[in-house]
């Protein structure tokens, strides 16, 4: 399972590192949940990130195909041996037809510039309060447009993490079939160093951090101890993963003998505040 920790400047990709991040994150959070950080900060992050450790880059959450298009267009994506990520939302789209087209306008503008990054599909668990789609809605579409991956995260961060709207058990059932699907796997939405444990063992590929490896909450810095400590949390549970899902599994999200894999009708539960 690997460990997502995402930055907002080039100072906090060496506490990331240090701490044992496997992949480093480029995210701007006054900008939102995928709030984008700017072209000249990405190229700082760029210079200091390995060019063997992967690499993850919000683009934000985009309402049509032309946006797809020019975010990917804004970005200067460098060889590199490690996986790059490009993740984007969906806030303010209801339309599936939309979300599958808008997906495969992304997966096509990284194609033509001669990229081997990887789009991956993002899906809010407070889905009402984006203005989107469900997450199993999202989950059904993000192969058809071409996604190598989703990310289950929360939209408004206001202390109401991942589990607020879903239990464990609905986690894991969403990893299941994102799997089945041929997708690569990731939970994030204002986890804490409390609240690991019952989100990986829905035996996500990548878990995904902010706050809780800041001193100061997401708005704060990321610190090496903070890193640290999640790490070694994370090792502490030892599942198994399926590296690079993404390749290999039936597009179509069929079961080993062809037949359908149904989608989980997941309902958000009774919220919470995870401080």
């Amino acid at each position: 399972m690997q460990l997502l920790v995402s930055v907002r400047s080039v100072v906090e990709v060496a506490p990331a590192l240090g701490g044992g991040a496997d992949i480093i994150d480029a995210k701007e959070p006054d900008r939102g949940s995928l709030g984008p950080v700017s072209p000249a900060t990405l190229a700082e992050i760029l210079v200091l990130v390995p060019a063997e450790c992967p690499l993850s880059i919000a683009l934000g959450d985009l309402a049509s195909p032309g946006e797809a298009l020019a975010a990917i267009a804004a970005l200067e994506l460098p060889a590199r041996p490690a996986p790059t990520y490009l993740k984007l939302g969906f806030a303010g789209v209801r339309s599936p037809e939309m979300i599958t087209r808008i997906l495969a306008c992304a997966v096509a503008a990284v194609a033509d510039k001669g990229s081997s990054a990887r789009v991956v599909a993002v899906a809010y668990a407070d889905a009402a309060r984006a203005g989107t789609l469900a997450p199993d809605v999202i989950l059904a579409h993000a192969r058809a447009g071409g996604a190598a991956g989703i990310l289950l995260d929360t939209h408004l961060k206001d202390g109401i993490g991942l589990l607020g709207w879903l239990s464990p058990s609905a986690l894991a059932t969403w990893v299941t079939v994102a799997r089945a699907h041929g997708l690569l796997t990731a939970l994030a939405g204002t986890l804490t160093l409390e609240s690991l444990g019952a989100v990986c063992s829905a035996g996500p590929d990548v878990v995904g951090v902010r706050g809780a490896a800041c001193e100061g909450g997401r708005q704060g810095r990321v610190v090496l101890a903070r890193v640290r400590a999640l790490r070694q949390r994370l090792d502490a549970f030892g599942l198994p993963v399926t590296r690079d899902s993404a390749r290999g599994s039936r597009a179509g999200g069929e079961t080993r003998d062809g037949s359908a894999n149904p989608l989980p009708n997941i309902v958000p539960k009774s919220r919470k505040t995870n401080a």
